[in-house]
């Protein structure tokens, strides 16, 4: 119980750096049998991070909107909330158009292979993706996963609890209930994280050598980088124009970027991103139970934006081709509007490339020279990903007059208990 109790007196981020570079080791020393051995562990985590999401978010978002002061304020936060979305979507579409025209991935390149895993996605009409958000069975949604259309549901049911008033007073109480349940739950799961990360990381490293990713060494390094200089530079930028320290910020959002790095995925990383803008970064919960999964949903700068923008500028340089103005206004104007209406489609970086590309009228061949490095590529592409999911609520929040100052300015990096919580805690082991 002691070590039990040592280790979790480490702060989450090195526990995680620990797991992180452990696994490293031990999937360079095991090599591609590092996957058969350690691969399960990464799974059972990722699985478990599964589980607890769309309870998590169908419990908090019901609370969140029986909570908030009703449909104007909902509807005025949920659009300044949409409008933060479009506008770091287009500056990190400006990044990565900027640094592929700087770097020149595409250009040197012969003989490149597709991948023979690769097929050309169908992209959803309009009219398709609307329709999806629309469950026809809200059981089904949530026993699939379909974040949106959980979101939809577990709103109107919300906004009925606000209707209804006192004549559900014991229902709202279990829904609240309900929530803070599903919170420790994901408390509990969250503590696996060091050990996910050595699975993950060990069957990764184990599975990729240097041959694979040599050949497209500059763009991977041009995706990083990209990604790197939209979270450090704009998002930071940001912050401290609202009046906030950036450092804390990164400081308190570090655990949700290294489970988005790990597990590839804003949705298993949800989970961990709405405990670190609440609990460390001081967002109201309320907010952030609606902003952060609606985020996870539709907000992608780096599968949506950074990625279509680079990929555009590679296939076009190994093509041989020259982009018109025209052909740049359009891959802004495609990414920006794609990573909304491609929400909750399987595959969304591979879809946003898909449509970008056949907007600008690019050949679509280029994808699949990448899809053998996806995984690699995935990792910061989700990362960014979601510190984009936390920066927005953040400066909402601070818009709004819904961010706890005093909370944010002791910005932690550790998902353990809370100040509160730790007293609650130490007054029952003193009992």
């Amino acid at each position: 119980m002691k070590l039990v109790s040592a280790w979790l007196r480490i702060p989450f981020w090195q526990r995680v750096l620990a797991g992180f570079v452990l696994g490293a080791l031990a999937g360079w020393a095991f090599g591609h049998s590092a996957e058969t051995w350690f691969g399960p562990l990464g799974t059972v985590y990722v699985t478990l991070i599964k589980m607890i999401a769309v309870p998590l978010v169908f419990f908090a978002v019901m609370n969140a909107i029986g909570s908030l002061h009703g449909q104007k304020s909902v509807a005025a936060l949920g659009g300044r909330t949409f409008v933060w979305f479009a506008i770091t979507a287009a500056l990190a579409v400006g990044v990565g158009l900027l640094i592929g025209w700087l770097l020149q991935p595409g250009h040197g390149l012969t003989g490149l292979t597709v991948a023979p895993d690769y097929a050309v996605r169908v992209v959803p009409s309009p009219k398709n993706v609307l329709l999806d958000v629309i469950p026809t069975n809200p059981f089904k949604a949530l026993s699939e996963g379909k974040i949106l259309q959980v979101i939809v549901f577990a709103g109107l049911v919300g906004f009925a609890l606000v209707k209804l008033g006192e004549r559900v007073a014991g229902l709202r109480k279990l829904v609240g209930e309900a929530s803070d349940t599903m919170v420790q739950v994901t408390r509990f799961v969250l503590e696996m994280t060091p050990l996910g990360t050595f699975g993950l990381i060990a069957s990764l490293v184990g599975a990729y050598g240097f041959e694979k990713l040599l050949p497209l060494g500059t763009f991977v390094f041009a995706l990083y980088l990209a990604c790197a200089i939209h979270i450090v530079f704009v998002y930071g930028s940001l912050i401290a124009l609202h009046g906030l320290n950036p450092l804390k910020f990164f400081r308190g959002a570090a655990p949700g970027m290294q489970v988005a790095f790990v597990a590839s995925s804003s949705f298993a990383a949800m989970p961990a991103a709405i405990r670190s803008v609440t609990h460390n970064l001081g967002v109201d919960k309320d907010y952030a139970a609606f902003a952060v999964p609606l985020g996870a949903s539709i907000k992608m700068d780096g599968c949506g934006a950074i990625y279509p923008a680079l990929t555009s500028m590679f296939v076009a340089q190994y093509f041989g081709l020259h982009l018109e103005p025209a052909q740049y206004a359009t891959i802004l104007i495609a990414s920006v509007l794609g990573s909304f209406g491609t929400a909750g489609v399987p595959g969304t970086a591979i879809v946003m490339v898909t449509l970008v590309l056949s907007a600008a009228g690019l050949p679509l061949e280029g994808i699949g020279y990448l899809v053998a490095i996806d995984r690699v590529l995935d990792m910061m592409r989700t990362m960014t990903n979601v510190t984009g999911q936390m920066v927005v609520p953040v400066i909402v929040a601070k818009e709004s007059g819904l961010l706890d100052r005093d909370v944010y300015e002791a910005a932690s990096s550790n998902l353990g208990v809370a100040a509160g919580e730790k007293a609650e805690v130490r007054s029952t082991e003193a009992g």
